[in-house]
């Protein structure tokens, strides 16, 4: 693989954004800087404040809608039905969390943390916090098996040294992850709650002032007792807790088919590799092809190549940014990753498959 001088990210969010998540913060070499140039010239970094006002205001009508529907529906059956649009709906909700916590909305501090506060904390019961400091190493070294924390260890492994030594039920889950894996990622939506809980709590997660959480332990609680609130009201328990359980499991579900084809069965950096920003992004990342619905299904992470170059890039203009950068990778001879949904998932789990084999064989 040829070898690049380490080149810098995208310039800097304004001063005022909240806590963006980026990517590394190297600088030197030329491969990113032309790249760069003609994305500024072109206007592809600027907010589109009004794009996300629209999308936003639609979605809270949607949330409201279902919360209306439920509250008329509730005492029938039937009303269990509404847990696939209120996953679609959450699904948005955290669309926006990630996009404002990237800095993509505004370019005022203040309007982003509270954004983020609102979807990720209050609508979702996801620790804005615990959030951003986890997707900024991941944006930071994409793929790295000791500092991406995406791919670190855990129920599932993405790397056959992480395999080695498995024993007992955790090697069964690794000889099967390939097939466990969708619906494992059923119980995503339960585990942001409680990893958000357990971070906001733990001396080991995000630095965080008194004040700061207070509000993030808050707006937690709100979420949970908000929730829980309508589902009781409008419903016998019974059916409140199968229909949250449906709910959590569809969103964990819509969101796993969001994330998984977006670096699993990509390049492997090591601690060696001397990658500058645009083939550390690039070669880790894989792009999914598909129409205006595919983008509005997957949040725009479809563009996850462009994503990571440009990561407060608003998330319309990754569509637009995407040919500049496919023409920049052929000039330069570095492999673009793009293909259609099903194979990038065929891909993924088929390189899930291939980590467990050892366990298999032996």
């Amino acid at each position: 693989m040829p070898q690049a001088t380490a080149a810098p990210p995208e310039p800097a969010p304004s001063p005022a954004a909240p806590r963006p998540v980026r990517g590394p913060a190297r600088r030197g070499g030329s491969e990113f800087s032309p790249l760069l140039r003609t994305v500024r010239e072109q206007g592809l970094l600027e907010r589109r404040t009004g794009w996300y006002a629209l999308g936003i205001a639609a979605n809270l009508a949607g949330l409201a809608a279902v919360g209306a529907a439920l509250a008329v529906f509730g005492g029938s059956a039937w009303s269990l039905l509404l847990a696939v649009p209120l996953a679609v709906l959450s699904a948005r909700t955290a669309f926006v969390a990630h996009d404002a916590g990237h800095a993509q909305i505004t370019a005022r501090r203040r309007t982003d943390h509270l954004l983020q506060l609102l979807h990720a904390n209050l609508l979702l019961g996801m620790s804005q916090e615990w959030w951003n400091d986890k997707h900024n190493r991941h944006h930071a070294h994409p793929n790295h098996v000791d500092k991406d924390p995406d791919v670190a260890p855990d129920v599932l492994v993405f790397d056959r040294q992480q395999a080695a030594g498995r024993t007992g039920p955790r090697a069964w889950l690794t000889r099967h992850q390939a097939w466990l894996f969708f619906p494992l990622t059923t119980l995503e939506g339960i585990a942001l709650k409680v990893y958000g809980f357990q971070a906001l709590f733990s001396a080991d997660g995000p630095r965080r002032t008194r004040g700061e959480r207070a509000v993030e332990g808050g707006l937690l609680l709100a979420h949970v007792a908000g929730y829980t609130a309508l589902l009781l009201a409008t419903m016998p328990p019974g059916r409140a807790l199968l229909f949250a359980l449906l709910h959590q499991m569809l969103l964990g579900l819509h969101l796993g088919l969001a994330f998984a084809p977006n670096h699993k069965g990509m390049a492997v950096p090591g601690d060696d590799e001397r990658w500058g920003h645009l083939r550390r992004q690039v070669l880790t990342s894989r792009n999914i092809r598909g129409s205006a619905l595919t983008d509005w299904l997957l949040g725009g992470l479809n563009y996850q190549i462009e994503h990571h170059l440009f990561p407060s890039m608003p998330r319309p203009h990754l569509r637009l940014a995407q040919p500049l950068v496919r023409a920049h990778c052929r000039s330069l001879g570095i492999p673009y990753a793009e293909t259609g949904a099903f194979d990038s998932y065929r891909q993924a789990l088929g390189h899930l498959h291939a980590v467990g084999e050892p366990l298999r064989e032996a």
